[in-house]
Order: structure tokens, then sequence, then C-alpha cells
């Protein structure tokens, strides 16, 4: 495949990002209940690895004890069919394009289309990488949109609920809106934005702009935003952002879809030409984040008007600037709006096999009601005691290791916290999604002026101007972030403001504008975490605790015992926990 993206598109910027999305996972929904999930870079150590989910998928498989023929239903998060061909025809032959350019482009999209995202490519694909074909009668190809909204759906426990999904692009469109009743989802056709007006796709180029990673860095320009005030006026709304009545919204430069640097001369002439600093970066990020929120707010205006569901769904890659989420959700007139851990494309397999199902002809109101419960976020695989010694023991020359009972893990890791040190924590089933929540994280005590400096050089290896989330018990989070409408916050996908008389007790977990981007806890969610963190509270009178995901800049969150301690070595964490076992260096 890539072989295939290399030779005909080239520098184009058409890519397996742009056809078949990016975050490779894979799913298991059995009788309504989803029994597994893991993306394909916890386990082939590629971040954001678009390669084919094989690994994922024989996890899954195997955690359930089941072989491919006992599927009753193979969900694919992508619908690449004829008409998708022919509409994005279409638009090339209606292009101002010299005429010789469009007829390559629209010869190279019937091979791409033939050979690489077709139904027959992607079961030919499937075939060749697992060794087994579907039946094409137990096939369902669910579009991309669909499967985000499925997915916010599902996780939050299938109730009723309107929905925003925004991201970069789908097969045509960057974002839609609708209404899903008894699983059976309505799509308001007057609100579709084509991926020529793509906030998402437009967040991406300034993020390339920036001189960061596109579909990889934006949460860096968000981080950015904190340190400035939008311009005003802001160009971004005066001159490029078109609000209409409808509640759609358009560029007044169209982009271009393939191509993250057309409106580079643009942001020059907005904002001057660019500069390597703090000051240039954090101004056009400020811009940039206000541009964004105005434009969701307007979405979500619309449609509060013509729904009458009290329960707002906001999915994909959008939904994951966690800057926007908490205002928009304020003045939405929303009662409720949730933001699923698996928002980004990490979700969307969950989404497709859970949309598969509800769709299904067996699957009636009894079944769904049966399967109606918020599902936790830890999907992923575990390691029990045995395989955490096994792992161990090849790093005996390099550590020293001592072994707790169960009782006793809470109260030395509390006692620990107390001081000025970073320490690596696994504990449990992975978690899905782009969050590190509390079973493969890097905890320290916020208490600690320079704490946040410390793990930013000497372990994350990344920017020094990255905040860093604060864990927080979910009784207790009102007291100290002024949290609005908002009651909880589990997956770290709404940001508030820290309480003034909080700001000097918990200084390594608030951002330079005063704000943190929480994750709440409960005993029923994340016991052993919980617990700890109660703790620690008991033993300092700190309120939160800093989490940061397990991983080094540039790689994926660990997965396994091995992976967790390669990170343990290759950094200046001071204490390991694996389970129960206390690890440090020698």
């Amino acid at each position: 495949m890539s072989e295939f993206f290399s030779e005909r598109f080239g520098a184009t910027g058409i890519n397996k990002h742009y056809l078949l999305g990016h975050d490779a996972a894979a799913a298991l929904v059995i009788d309504g209940r989803l029994v597994a999930a893991v993306e394909e870079e916890r386990l082939n150590r590629e971040k954001k690895t678009t390669d084919f989910p094989v690994n994922a998928i024989d996890w899954c498989l195997e955690e359930a004890g089941i072989t491919y023929d006992d599927v009753d239903l193979f969900a694919f998060p992508w619908n690449w069919s004829e008409q998708v061909l022919d509409e994005i025809l279409d638009g090339i032959r209606s292009s101002s394009a010299p005429e010789d350019a469009k007829a390559r482009l629209v010869a190279d999209m019937r091979d791409l289309f033939e050979q690489v995202v077709s139904h027959d490519a992607i079961l030919a694909d499937f075939e060749a990488r697992t060794g087994h074909r579907p039946d094409p009668a137990k096939v369902r190809f669910v579009p991309h949109h669909l499967a985000h909204a499925t997915t916010g759906y599902y996780l939050a426990g299938m109730k009723d609920a309107a929905f925003l999904v925004s991201d970069g692009r789908a097969e045509r469109f960057s974002t839609l809106t609708g209404e899903i009743r008894g699983g059976r989802i309505t799509v308001f056709e007057d609100s579709v934005t084509g991926a020529h007006h793509s906030m998402g796709t437009l967040f991406s180029s300034i993020t390339r702009f920036l001189g960061f990673v596109p579909n990889n860095d934006e949460y860096k320009v968000m981080g950015l935003a904190g340190y400035a005030a939008p311009p005003s006026p802001n160009p971004f709304l005066e001159k490029l952002l078109t609000l209409h009545d409808d509640g759609r919204y358009s560029f007044t430069k169209p982009l271009q879809t393939d191509n993250l640097h057309s409106h580079d001369e643009l942001f020059e002439e907005y904002f001057g030409p660019f500069e390597d600093t703090l000051e240039y970066t954090s101004r056009v990020s400020a811009a940039a984040q206000e541009m964004l929120n105005v434009a969701t707010a307007h979405q979500v205006r619309h449609l509060r008007g013509r729904t009458d569901l009290d329960r707002l769904l906001f999915e994909g890659g959008v939904a994951l600037n966690c800057l926007n989420n908490t205002p928009m959700f304020e003045g939405s007139g929303f009662e409720d709006m949730q933001v699923s851990f698996g928002a980004s494309d990490t979700g969307i397999t969950i989404g497709a096999a859970a949309h598969a199902w509800l769709n299904d002809a067996g699957t009636g109101p009894e079944a769904i009601a049966a399967a109606s419960a918020p599902v936790t976020p830890y999907l992923g695989p575990a390691y029990d005691e045995a395989a955490i010694a096994e792992a161990v023991e090849g790093f005996a020359d390099r550590v020293t290791v001592t072994r707790l009972e169960d009782d006793e893990v809470v109260d030395h890791v509390a006692q620990l916290l107390t001081q000025k040190v970073v320490i690596g924590w696994f504990d449990g089933r992975v978690e899905h999604g782009p969050r590190a929540l509390g079973h493969r994280s890097i905890l320290a005590n916020p208490g600690f002026d320079d704490i946040k400096d410390i793990i930013n050089t000497r372990v994350k290896h990344r920017e020094p101007f990255r905040p860093f989330a604060p864990l927080v018990l979910e009784e207790q989070a009102p007291k100290i972030f002024e949290m609005g409408r908002k009651t909880s916050s589990p997956y770290m996908t709404f940001v508030f403001p820290v309480r003034e008389e909080y700001k000097d007790r918990i200084p390594g977990a608030v951002h330079v504008d005063g704000t943190s981007r929480i994750q709440t806890l409960t005993d029923e969610g994340t016991p052993r975490l919980t617990a700890l963190l109660r703790k620690f509270i008991e033993l300092t009178d700190t309120p939160c605790l800093i989490n940061t995901s397990f991983n080094v800049a540039g790689e994926p969150i660990v997965c396994t015992p091995t992976d967790a301690l390669n990170c343990f070595m290759g950094t200046e964490i001071d204490y390991l926990i694996l389970g129960n076992h206390v690890i440090a260096k020698r």
C-alpha cells in the first residue's frame, strides 16, 4: 500500500491518513458488551500507526478465547463506496485545474479505489494479513462519521442524544450533526460541511506552519494558546471564517485537502513571516483556538435549536481540543455534554462494532437496554504478577526490586510521593485512547514549583511549555476547580480554571493561563489509583496528583512490563511500580 501512495501521489500529501485514517485499532463486542479493545501502536510500538492492526485483532480474539470462525459480523469504520468515488471524481472534473492534471488525478483515484480502499480491496488486504477472508454477508462498512457518533453513544451508555462530529475529514465531509434515538442515527444533512472547509485540517495546517507534526502535535498548539490572548481583531475571524445561518461555517479560502502548505502565505499575511519564538507561536495559536471555539459554538447553538434532546455527544479529532469543550458546553443550552475516551480515530473501531451490532436484525430494544451502561476505558492487555516477575528478571543486573503485598502498595507509594520524585505507575489493563488514564501513567507531587520542568526535561524529553493534568477526587473537584455545570471529567476532555486559593497548592498542575485539564477519580472506576490519591491527600493535604502518559516524546504509551522497564531505564523516572513490584535503578 505504501508503495502505491509513494509512486502515484508522491509529495502531493494524499496518503493513507487521507483515505483510511490513522490510529489503527481493533475492538470486540460480544452480545452488546465491549470485551476487548486495543490500539495497534501499543503492540507494534509505532506511534499513531496506520498499519493493518493484525496484532490488535489477534489479541482481541485471544482475550475472548475465540477464532475468526466464531465472529458473526466484521465491521470497518470507513465506507469507500462506488457512490463516494463518483462524487470525488465529479469534484475533480469540475475543478479549475488544468485538463491534463485532472485526467491524471481521475485515473489515479480510480486505481487507488480499486487497489486500496474499495470493499473488495479491503477484504483482500484483510485476508492477506490474517489468512481469513470474511464472508461478504458478514461484513459491514460503516461510514466514518457514523462510527464516530456511535462510539460516543455506546461508550456513554446508549442514551438518546444529539451529536456533533468534527475531524479532518471522513469519506467526503469534515463535520456533521444529528441525533441518535434508540440506537438509530439521523444525520441533519443540511449541517454537513465538506472537506475543503475542515476545521480539523485547518488546525493541522496551522500545526505544521508552527513547526510541529500535523495529525500528531495539535495539542501543542492548544498548549501554546495559553501563553497569549487572541489578537483583536483576530484575522482568522475577520478574514477567513464565515458563519452561515444554517449552522454551518466555511473559509473564504477553501483548503486544498492534499496540501497542508496551501495556506502558509495566508498565515504570514495575517501574522507576519514565521518566527520560531514563544511570542509569535503563542499569538498564532491563541488566534486559531478562538476561531475553533467560535466555529463549534456556532454549530452547537444551531443544533440546540433543532433538537428536543438534552444530551450532547461531541466526537472526532476536534473533540480532543479540550480548551474548546468547556466553553462550548457552558454556552450550548444542553443539560449534559460527553466527550468519550475514544473521541479520535482510536475509538472508531469500537463505534463500528457497536454500529454493526445495533443495526443487526437480532438487536432489539431489550438487548440495547441490557447493554446500556457506561463503558470503562480499561480494555487492553493486562499482565499478572508472574509475567511482571519474568520481565523484571531480564533487568535484574540493573534494578533493585521490592515485592509488596496488595495492601502495602498504596501506603508505600503515597509515602514516596511526598518527596520530589517521579513515579512510573503500571496497573491492570491498558487504557484505550490517546490519554493515559491511570493504568499506564507517570505520577508526581504537584506541590513542587519545579516538578513540571523536571518531568518535561528529564523524563518526557519534550517542550517546556507543555502542561500536566491533575488527578482529583470527583467529590472534591468542584471545590478546587471552577467546573461550571460539569460535575466530573473522567477522561481529561475538559479544561477548568483553578480556584485562586488552590493555585499555590498545586503549582505543578496549573497551566500558565491558570487552568488544568483534570481527570476525576472514583473508587468504582479506578480503585487502586483512587486509594493512592486518598492516602496522598491524607499525608500532604495536597488535593491532586500529576498524571501524564507513561512514555517519552515520539513513543506510544507503554503496554507490557518490558515496555515500562525500558522507558524507566531510559529516563530519570525515580521509581517504577509494576503491579506489586517497587523497582529502583541500581
